[in-house]
């Protein structure tokens, strides 16, 4: 991480469900500028993670620091006011079928910055342009995309508001390997471009290896490894070995009902 005070700064996060015990004293910096991605299976609580950050759940217990200032329990209207520094890719892009792909993408611009729709069509071809996507598709229906274009609109979407902080959900799920690469590239570019902090969550290494500054683990709702993505491959730590490979036998157990 780089030096200073974080972005952002996670101390002793819990959040449960029921019995469902998901982050047991989460503790995570991201440093500003910096690209960060936490790993972990399926069910490790990385979508809950985002989630606490952005507000849509609250933690029973812990700290979530932006720029300094604590974030859980602010009011609703501080909460929209933070919200306008962040952007976001959704794993499933999450575009809004009955509007057009520019509208999609201009959507945060009209609705949370109040800018005239005309300046916003401007604003959202320019960004359409930059994941490489052309004025003809900012007329079309998104039900008209094929998955890789509509993780592109959702990439220009997320960047269409200049956010400070940009959060990755699984970018490229759903994608074939040339295409996740594209998708990774785009990613990459766009964050050190805009010279942004960006939180990714994933379990495709492959994609981890390519977008990432610094990789932390997430396992059992805590962070268990933490560094450099040139050092992952000699943590020395065996769950870490484990996901990174693909291992079936190691620490991490999986439920799996024999045939």
């Amino acid at each position: 991480m780089t030096n200073g005070q974080p972005k952002i700064r996670i101390r002793n996060l819990h959040k449960s469900f029921g019995s469902n015990q998901v982050l047991r004293g989460l503790n995570l910096d991201i440093g500003v500028g910096e690209s960060v991605v936490v790993i972990g299976g399926s069910g490790s609580g990385k979508s809950v993670l985002l989630k606490c950050i952005l507000g849509l759940v609250t933690p029973e217990e812990g700290s979530i620091q932006i720029d300094g200032k604590e974030v859980v329990h602010i009011s609703e209207r501080d909460r929209e006011e933070l919200l306008k520094q962040f952007g976001m890719l959704f794993q499933s892009g999450a575009l809004f079928d009955s509007l057009k792909v520019w509208e999609n993408v201009a959507f945060g611009l009209i609705q949370a910055h109040g800018m005239p729709r005309k300046q916003a069509k401007g604003v959202a071809l320019e960004m359409l342009a930059s994941v490489g996507l052309d004025a003809r598709v900012a007329e079309m229906a998104p039900a008209e995309l094929s998955g890789g274009m509509r993780k592109r609109v959702g990439l220009a979407r997320a960047i269409a508001t200049s956010p400070k902080v940009i959060f990755f959900d699984e970018p490229t799920t759903g994608l074939d390997p040339i295409m996740g690469s594209i998708i990774d590239r785009l990613i990459v570019h766009s964050v050190k471009q805009m010279q942004v902090t960006a939180l990714s969550i994933t379990h495709d290494m492959a994609s981890a290896r390519r977008i990432a500054d610094r990789v932390a683990m997430l396992y059992n709702g805590e962070i268990i490894w933490d560094g450099p993505v040139a050092e992952i491959d000699n943590a020395d730590n065996p769950h870490v070995d484990q996901f990174i490979h693909g291992k079936a036998e190691g620490p991490i157990q999986m439920q799996v009902r024999k045939p």
